[in-house]
Order: structure tokens, then sequence, then C-alpha cells
């Protein structure tokens, strides 16, 4: 991700960025707003798809062209203050950021020549603009150029001082696919898995655990004896066929449901690593993550009713115990706590539906003597709900393993 104002930014680990507060009435001023881009890959990737607030849908531009844009219509000339951008896997490495009061005249409000994907967070702008552009001249990957969501902030006019005795409006719900919230959930789930909270250094991570599971590697965990890593090399050889790792998927085929490392040694761990300086093996990693855990996982909380904290314990459930049915499995687990206590969305309370859930996940972790240690539970996880800090907000303090990690 890309910091534009040092001055803005609090550094928390290696590549993690958390924001300060921005002035009182800076305001979203994209959502919903006319969008337009100069190619798409299909009708399913529309411009309106970074400006209508779902982070599950996106813009993507037509693949292998450079440059490309995407633009939005703010309606009125606004005084523009940042900017936040969360890119899919297809992410930008070189982009400028243009402003103009008309639409034809454009001025360079910030330049990055080192995109690293994720959340790109441009603060500290000054601009007095209608139209904000992205406009990509360089790709981290063989396809084209894509956003979930493109978001301006600014002012465009005074806010009215609350008047004295009112009532405050409920404060918005933020989920954890908000892509701040979603860094956050990296972070802590890196300080289980890596003791560290820099997660975008993990992608060549790779060791034998002794869980039986085989190797365990990259940025969430994947095995080689549970399939989600066979899953990640074929990905990653059908968009790049003859890399590094894709003389491994016999074996991979082979040692999947088993702890052996079977025809993966000794030079598997050594080609992992090097996979992991590749751009298009990082990103196949983030789709997998996505895709098997990520996605599920906060998708189901949501339908629970829960909010930001339950949806970080459901997917961090699901990355460690898996998405299956049985009873040690995240859907054993959801099933355990639905019988003490239902969740809000059966009308039942949120702490308590919480605390039966997790209960559950300790339960099953006592199970496995690789995960018997339940700290990332015990001293993280409860240690929020009991704060009822339910929307996981910062400053975060907890501990996993006896390490102390914290985010600000």
């Amino acid at each position: 991700m890309v910091a534009a104002s040092a001055a803005a930014v609090v550094l928390v680990g290696a590549g993690a960025l958390v924001y300060a507060a921005q002035a009182a009435d800076e305001a979203l001023l994209s959502q919903g707003r006319p969008a337009t881009a100069s190619s798409l890959e299909g009708t399913a990737f529309a411009a309106a798809n970074a400006v209508d607030g779902d982070t599950a849908t996106r813009w993507a531009s037509a693949e292998g062209v450079d440059p490309q844009w995407i633009q939005v219509d703010l309606g009125a000339v606004a005084q523009v203050s940042r900017v936040q951008l969360s890119w899919e896997a297809a992410y930008a490495t070189a982009f400028t950021l243009q402003t103009s009061t008309d639409g034809s005249t454009w001025n360079v409000a910030r330049t990055v020549t080192n995109g690293d994907g994720g959340t790109d967070d441009l603060t500290g702008l000054s601009a007095s603009a209608r139209f904000v552009r992205v406009h990509g001249t360089g790709r981290a990957t063989p396809y084209g150029y894509s956003l979930w969501e493109l978001k301006v902030f600014g002012a465009t006019g005074t806010t009215p001082s609350p008047t004295p005795g009112a009532t405050t409006s409920p404060r918005t719900r933020v989920d954890l696919t908000d892509p701040v919230k979603k860094d956050i959930a990296m972070q802590i789930v890196s300080s289980a898995e890596n003791s560290s909270l820099d997660w975008r250094a993990q992608y060549g991570y790779i060791e034998d655990i002794d869980d039986g599971r085989g190797y365990t590697a990259g940025i969430i965990g994947f095995c080689s004896g549970t399939g989600d890593m066979l899953d990640v090399v074929n990905r990653y050889t059908a968009r790049k066929p003859g890399n590094v790792l894709a003389g491994y998927l016999p074996a991979l085929r082979a040692v999947n449901g088993t702890d052996s490392h079977a025809g993966l040694d000794p030079n598997y761990p050594a080609d992992w690593r090097t996979a992991a300086q590749d751009p298009v093996f990082r990103a196949t990693q983030d789709e997998v993550r996505d895709e098997v855990y990520f996605d599920p996982a906060v998708r189901q909380a949501k339908a629970d009713g829960l909010r930001a904290l339950g949806q970080f314990a459901y997917y961090d459930a699901i990355v460690m115990h898996g998405p299956g049915s049985d009873a040690v499995s995240f859907g054993g687990i959801r099933a355990a706590a639905l019988r003490v206590a239902r969740p809000p969305s059966q009308g039942g309370d949120e702490t308590a539906f919480l605390n039966a859930f997790l209960d559950a996940r300790v339960a099953a972790m006592k199970t496995e003597e690789a995960h018997s240690d339940t700290s990332r539970v015990d001293t993280a996880q409860r240690v929020w709900l009991r704060a009822g800090n339910l929307d996981l907000d910062t400053p975060l303090d907890w501990r996993v393993y006896g390490d102390p990690f914290h985010i600000s």
C-alpha cells in the first residue's frame, strides 16, 4: 500500500499503515457517482462497480494494455483531501492520481511508482476538483488493472455545527471487508501464523510445523496436505506455465491428504521462496485466501448478524480449522455454538453467541496437539469481546504464544 504523506501515517510493522483521523468535515464524495473508464475486461466489470460501496464487485480494464484509467464525476467542484484505492490482485505498480474541474484539463495530484497492491490511502491532498482519475501506467500482473473500490473524500462546503442537545446519529457499521479493517485482520492472523504483523512479508514463508498437514506456507498457511497449496500452485501454473513450482504438481497431488514430503524434498521450500518474488504468484495467494477463507467467513458472519469482531473470529477459525463441517472444522464449531446460543440474526445476543463460538473453537483446538495453545483466542479475541469491542476498533493490544502485539 502507498502512503502519500508521511506526516499522516503511523507505521505498524513493515508494510501496514494506520491513518490519522481525518478532518471533521471530510466526507465520502464518490459513492454512487457516475464513473467511466478507458476500457472494461467485460460487462461484469463496469466502472460503476468501483464506486458502489460493495467490496464484492470491481472494475477491471482490458487485459495486457497500458495505460488505462478510471474516473469518477463528483457532480460539483469539491475540496478533495484524500483518495483511497482498494486494489484487486491485478493492481498498479505505477499510476498517477489526476484531478480536473471540467473533465478536460487534468492536473497530477500524486504520482506513485512503487505500488504494492492492497490498499493505497493517499492522504494530505489539496485539490479543487469535480473529476478524479486514476491513470495506471504499470501493471503487477499480465492482466489489466482492477479496483474493488475508488473512494474520494473531501468537503463540498461548510458542515453545520450540531444543534445543542441534539441526538448523535448512530455510527456507520464497518465490516471486515473495509480495506483498513481487512488489513488489520491480516495483521492479527499473521501474528499467530508468523509471529509478525508484517503479513506481506510472508508470501515466501514455508516450513513443516509438525501438525500432520505437511508443508505450511504463504500468507495464510496453505498446506501441502490439505489441498489449498495444490490449488495455489495449480492456479499459478495456469497463469504462468513453466514457473519454478510447476514441476511439483504431480507430487503435490500425490501427497494431498497426507503429511508426506515425497517428491517435494529437498528443493521445494527454496523454489517456493523463489516463486514468492513473482507478483503473479503473490496475487494468486491473495485470490485463494479470499475465495477459500476470507470471503466465505465474512459472508457467513454477516448472515449471522455479526460485526467486525465476529467476522474476524469466523475468519481466524476457518483459517486454522478449514471450511469443513466435521466437529473440528469451522462448520462443526459454528454448529456447536448454535446449540448453545442464538446469533443476532435469530434474535440472540451478539456477545453471548460469540462467547459460545469461542468456547467451541477452544474445544476444537485442544483436540490437536499442534494447536493446543489457545492464546490466539484467550488472550486476543476473548479480550476484545470482554471489552465490548465488537467493531474491532483500534488501538488493539493482544498476546499470542506469549508475544505481545499492538496496532495503534
